[in-house]
């Protein structure tokens, strides 16, 4: 078996209906969308699906509280409305997660119009499913709080989808099944504009070198961060910067002794909204939010934002025994924020909107500029019903979809165990990463003992877990399995030599040789070490954080 991807069928001269560029969260719903209603549709992505800002954010699927306070209701309201129907339609990847915003006495937010707050909130969501009333994290958080400032803590529930990777994957896969053609490690060189219309796309296979021309009726910039590039790669005039990128960094630390296994919504050092939340039986804290520039896929958190967010975090737990020793990676993105120069990055709307560029001397075109995780649905039937589409009626919210496995989950599990010939734990693994295609790689598995091997001897996940990402995500590279389809390695776990026992395991159902083997796994640990950055120790982080 190779690797899948290496070989890929010339699409020169092809015609599409839409082509779409940017495989992000918001390109991969626009191209399902597009190719669910019939139309012929093409996907690019220059790097991997969901490499970029998806991978990077907050992981969190929310109506957006802090909108209110820019009363933008608007948002709120779509948000709170696409958040319920993830939660049903996706159960096994967006699950319902308890909140609790806490504020001290030097808060700008009165006690008052955050209550006012949260009633509009509760009242504009409805019934989150699975809510729970949160005590005993309201317990253990008040014996984190530093005991010397007076604490107002205030409950309500959002949603947490903690691998947004596999939500991609998934609607990738819905988008194939639907008839789109996609490829990732492709670059879009530009778009061609020929009297005043844009035609074609010429594009470059990363795999192979080959470069080639595909027309299109209508040609969708979803590049997120990289819009005004491609503009101006294809010499569209846009009269102006149509994105503000915005870096958003992160920490992520060891589970502490006491945590809470609610979120935790808190002010940072400089009053800054922030969030300390249970991710992957870690401790994930962000965001900031720092203009950049530069290029996107090149960002990285400064040490100046690594020690912001870890001060910020024992401002809030002073009796956490943590150090900058303790980071086990940091990691930054870059939010396409609509470029408005005069405002602060706060103050940024986080609502999308579609730029078309007929007036721009490129009629057939339109650019995506904003989004979020949680409104990607919606920014895609958007999306299709400017161009001509009109989006499929959508089932009633009441409706529970073949993914949503949480009733019989338990039952599930089972069965999916004993179709694979493999632990319960490994199909819980498999079952919450994978959902409707957890019975196809069971069958798989059952066929190998190669195949049930754990991807390393820390985890519960399989080797045919990573040949299903081959044969049917789209996964071209090792980086592309262990870091987005089956994302072990951004776990607690990861280490060098998971890393070589993952290649050598996969490497040997996959048919590679020594060498290849070799060669895919330093370009993943090159990968991910430009990914998931371990930053240097700032001794005094500690001592200044208590100073505060």
């Amino acid at each position: 078996m190779n690797v899948s991807g290496t070989n890929r069928q010339s699409l020169e001269g092809e015609h599409f209906q839409a082509i779409v560029i940017g495989g992000g969260i918001n390109g991969v719903a626009i191209a399902r969308e597009c190719a669910r209603a019939g139309r012929r549709t093409l996907l690019l992505e220059q790097l991997d699906f969901a490499a970029g800002t998806t991978s990077r954010s907050t992981r969190i699927i929310h109506g957006g509280l802090r909108y209110l306070e820019h009363a933008e209701l608007g948002l709120v309201r779509e948000s709170l409305h696409e958040r319920r129907r993830l939660l049903l339609e996706r159960s096994h990847l967006v699950h319902p997660m308890h909140f609790l915003l806490a504020l001290d006495e030097k808060s700008r937010r009165s006690a008052l119009s955050i209550r006012a707050g949260l009633w509009l909130y509760r009242r504009m969501g409805g019934t989150n499913p699975g809510a729970d009333s949160g005590k005993s994290d309201l317990y253990k958080l008040e014996r984190l709080l530093d005991a010397g400032r007076r604490w107002s803590v205030f409950s309500f529930e959002d949603a947490q989808c903690e691998f947004p990777e596999r939500l991609v994957a998934e609607w990738l896969v819905d988008a194939i099944e639907s008839g789109a053609v996609v490829r990732n490690h492709t670059q879009v060189l530009a778009v061609d504009i020929r009297h005043g219309r844009a035609t074609a796309v010429l594009m470059r296979d990363e795999l192979s070198g080959k470069e080639e021309r595909v027309e299109a009726n209508w040609i969708i910039n979803a590049t997120g961060p990289w819009a005004d590039r491609m503009c101006q790669r294809s010499r569209i005039d846009t009269k102006g910067q149509m994105v503000g990128g915005v870096r958003g960094s992160h920490i992520v630390l060891p589970r502490f002794p006491g945590a809470p296994d609610a979120a935790v919504y808190t002010e940072a050092i400089d009053r800054r909204p922030v969030f300390v939340i249970p991710w992957n039986d870690q401790i994930l804290v962000g965001t900031t939010e720092v203009p950049d520039s530069s290029d996107p896929g090149k960002t990285t958190p400064s040490q100046e934002e690594i020690d912001y967010l870890l001060r910020s975090l024992l401002r809030l737990f002073p009796r956490v025994r943590l150090s900058a020793r303790d980071i086990r990676y940091a990691f930054a993105g870059v939010r396409p924020l609509p470029f408005s120069p005069q405002a602060s990055p706060s103050a940024v709307s986080r609502r999308h909107y579609l730029r078309d560029h007929e007036d721009d001397g490129a009629a057939h075109m339109i650019s995506v500029i904003g989004g979020k995780l949680t409104t990607a649905a919606a920014l895609a039937r958007e999306c299709a019903a400017r161009i001509g589409i009109t989006p499929r009626r959508q089932k009633s919210l009441a409706l529970i979809s073949p993914n949503s496995l949480d009733p019989h989950l338990d039952h599930w599990v089972l069965q999916i165990a004993s179709a694979g010939g493999i632990s319960e734990t490994s199909a819980s693994g498999i079952v919450e990463w994978h959902g409707r295609r957890s019975a196809a790689i069971a069958r798989m598995a059952l066929s190998s003992a190669d195949l049930r091997a754990p991807l390393c001897e820390h985890s519960e996940h399989i080797v045919a877990e990573a040949v299903d990402a081959f044969a049917n995500e789209c996964a071209v590279t090792l980086a592309d399995v262990l870091l987005r389809r089956v994302p072990v390695a951004l776990g607690a776990c990861w280490s060098p030599s998971c890393s070589r026992s993952a290649a050598a395991r996969i490497g040997t159902v996959m048919d590679w040789s020594d060498h290849q083997a070799a060669v895919e796994l330093e370009a993943f640990e090159t990968e991910r070490t430009a990914f998931l950055r371990k930053p240097a120790h700032a001794e005094n982080v500690m001592l200044e954080a208590a100073a505060d």
